[in-house]
Order: C-alpha cells, then sequence, then structure tokens
C-alpha cells in the first residue's frame, strides 16, 4: 500500500513540475539593430532602427529631405516577426503608418521586407548579437 502512495506521489509530483516548469525566456535584452534601404515616387528612402523586448524604433528619412521617427510593435513568432508601427515625418509628410516582417536567416542575422506611407517600400538587414 505504501508503494501505490509513493508512486502515485512521485508521478502527480513530476506532472505538475512539468505543467509549472519555466520555460525560456523569451525576452530580448540585447537590442537588434538593422538598416533599411526603400524607395518611393522615384527616390531612395534609408532607415535605420532597433528592437528590444519586442518593440521598435526606426529613424528614416524620405523623399523630399523629409525625416522621421517610427514606434514599432513586433509579434515575436518562432521564425518569422511581424510588425506595425506608426509615426511622424517632416516636411508636412505628417503621421506615418508602417508594417512589415521581419526572418531570421541564421543564428545572427536577419532579413525582412516593410513598407511605410511616407518611405515606401524598403528592404531590410540586420544583426543579432
Amino acid at each position: 500500500m505504501k508503494r501505490a502512495v509513493i508512486a502515485k506521489t512521485l508521478i502527480a509530483s513530476i506532472g505538475l513540475l512539468a505543467l509549472f516548469a519555466p520555460s525560456q525566456a523569451s525576452a530580448q535584452l540585447i537590442p537588434q539593430p538593422w538598416v533599411s534601404v526603400g524607395g518611393k515616387d522615384g527616390d531612395t528612402t534609408y532607415a535605420v532602427g532597433v528592437r528590444a523586448f519586442n518593440l521598435g524604433v526606426e529613424v528614416g528619412r524620405g523623399p523630399d529631405d523629409s525625416t522621421g521617427v517610427d514606434v514599432l510593435k513586433f509579434l515575436s513568432l518562432p521564425v518569422v516577426s511581424p510588425y506595425v508601427g506608426l509615426g511622424y515625418y517632416s516636411e508636412d509628410k505628417g503621421l506615418a503608418v508602417s508594417g512589415g516582417v521581419q526572418v531570421g536567416a541564421t543564428d545572427n542575422v536577419f532579413v525582412g521586407a516593410g513598407y511605410n506611407s511616407v518611405r515606401g517600400f524598403n528592404g531590410q538587414l540586420g544583426i543579432r548579437f
């Protein structure tokens, strides 16, 4: 009888441990920088960005020498990370919306593609530390 109680207790303990064991933290402590080049209306656009804790900031230069800042929110999935953003640009360009996706190419390199209503379509290349 004692063995049965010990066995049931051991099995229940292992099951609860597996259920409530802490999983690997998905928060990123080291920022991921990237550069972006794109175009809109025949003008070349540029941006640099950084991501940490599934939030990002991108500083860009658009057509007509407009400059601005976008705040991005990432959805962290295993390989692909889609994002949406909202920003503000000078030279009467005003409010900008953006969206795109970043994909891990290797352990330390990622590529991406996105659209910004002021800067147009763009490609991204970044590194992970």
